[in-house]
């Protein structure tokens, strides 16, 4: 095996609708990055089917893993481990990966590395930030989960903060779904919030009193839509770029205040963003202004890298390599897999 600080590693991630397959160098280069998403087939139900899901993993992770070869310009002869997502998520859809990593590793001789999902999303900050080094502070929001992380060392975390019902991307999708925008709800409420006046209607923001870097959104959520219910039952229009931009800016207000005083509060310099809804505009937008007021680093990987990708699990799986962690061939998906767990 090559020396461990100069390594391909293999990634492949498949915990819900996307079918993604990189090859990561050295933890911090990509590659390649290749994705297959499942958005087009989801919108005709509204949202994510697990079954289907599943489905179109089995046909396309093949087809990603050797194209992600091929434009890598390298062999599996080339690479000296394999990572793979293996919680959380869908089970039915991380089992694809997971199988599909065992396969390879064992044929070829291979370390396999389990990787936490969240894990991937906080280390995609790596790929683009040569500077950014744990300690720091990382906000995670996404489809499937709102979390506020303290990055003590390269796979060393602790939970500050998460929500105690539905995850900001959850309740994007839901507000979206009710106000005519159809699945997925993110990219379309930022798009039309911009059209919006932020200050048309007062929406709630939750506070939990005894946890105050948790979040809450099925409260917020509630109330965009007994507004909507309200003005139909009354005959009174409304305009969906007010509902849009009033409640986008519920949500980033309450992201942006939690992460900057958990900042304060445990001194951090640095401050990041990751998940699926880290590349909506507004939230990019405060945060960075926030940071910028209290003199903090702000990093941000690129939208593509913020939604679900293989890349950021090479990268999270670089570390794990360096810190010892490998896997048997009894892995296993684990759709509640909690932040580290091993």
């Amino acid at each position: 095996m090559k020396e461990i600080r100069d390594m391909n590693i293999l990634a492949i991630e498949s915990s819900c609708d996307e079918t993604a397959a990189a090859v990561v160098h050295n933890g911090r280069e990509v590659c390649s990055n290749i994705i297959s998403s499942q958005i087009e087939l989801h919108k005709l139900y509204g949202g994510v089917v697990p079954e289907i899901a599943s489905r179109k993993h089995i046909e396309k992770i093949n087809q990603v893993i050797e194209e992600a070869l091929r434009e890598a310009q390298v062999t599996l002869d080339d690479i000296d481990a394999v990572a793979v997502t293996y919680g959380p998520g869908l089970v039915g859809a991380l089992l694809v990966g997971v199988a599909e990593a065992k396969a390879i590793a064992y044929a070829r001789h291979l370390p396999l590395i389990g990787v936490h999902h969240i894990e991937g999303h906080i280390s995609a900050n790596y790929i683009e930030h040569p500077d950014l080094e744990p300690p720091f502070l990382c906000l995670v929001v996404s489809g499937g989960h709102t979390h506020l992380v303290c990055v003590r060392d390269y796979g060393k975390y602790e939970i500050l903060g998460r929500t105690r019902d539905d995850a900001a991307g959850e309740a994007y999708d839901k507000v979206a779904r009710a106000i005519g925008l159809g699945y997925p709800g993110g990219p379309k409420i930022d798009r039309l919030a911009k059209e919006g006046d932020p200050d048309a209607i007062s929406f709630p923001r939750a506070h939990i009193a005894d946890a105050p870097f948790d979040f809450s959104f099925s409260g917020l959520k509630s109330a965009v839509l007994n507004y909507i219910n309200g003005c139909q039952m009354k005959g009174e229009t409304f305009r969906p770029a007010d509902v849009a931009a009033s409640f986008q800016k519920a949500v980033v207000d309450v992201l942006v205040e939690h992460s900057m005083r958990a900042a304060e509060e445990y001194g951090m310099g640095r401050f990041a963003i990751a998940g699926g809804v880290a590349s909506n505009s507004a939230l990019r937008e405060s945060m960075k202004k926030a940071c910028e007021e209290r003199d903090l680093k702000f990093y941000h990987p690129s939208p593509i890298f913020c939604t679900d990708n293989a890349a950021m699990i090479g990268a999270a799986g670089y570390y794990e390599y360096l810190a010892g962690t490998r896997h048997g061939w009894d892995l296993n998906a684990v759709p509640n897999l909690k932040l580290g767990e091993r």
